[in-house]
């Protein structure tokens, strides 16, 4: 697994107590799922591979773990239970933190970053 970020522990340990285990659950599912990850902080929250693969933050009431689209389109249905946006899931605070979900949506994206790019004309 890539190396672990002092700046991402610093981010998860100014956050209140209540909060810091699921931070670091969602944070393990993400590494789990991009081991080779750069990990690091983008803008001011913790960032995977410069972004490219995926970001999490606490937020009031949610921590957000945001993917670059179409993944949040194309698992719609499962992600029916939370409220997302076009790049966003939000997970509520007081839920369990859907590891095997968040593993799914980072090996999509990172299986759509390795599709050959196309140029567009």
């Amino acid at each position: 697994m890539g190396k672990a970020s002092n700046e991402v522990d610093k981010y998860i340990a100014k956050a209140p107590e209540s909060v810091r285990q699921k931070l670091r659950r969602v944070r393990l599912a993400i590494r789990q799922a991009a081991p080779n990850s750069v990990e690091g902080i983008s803008y001011r929250m913790p960032c995977y591979d410069r972004g490219k693969v995926a970001w999490f933050a606490l937020m009031k009431g949610y921590i957000g773990l945001y993917l670059r689209p179409p993944i949040i389109a194309e698992h719609k249905e499962e992600l029916s239970k939370f409220k997302t946006t076009k790049s966003a899931i939000h997970i509520p605070l007081e839920a369990e933190v859907p590891i095997k979900l968040i593993k799914k949506l980072v090996k999509a994206r990172i299986d759509k970053n390795a599709l050959p790019k196309i140029k567009k004309y």
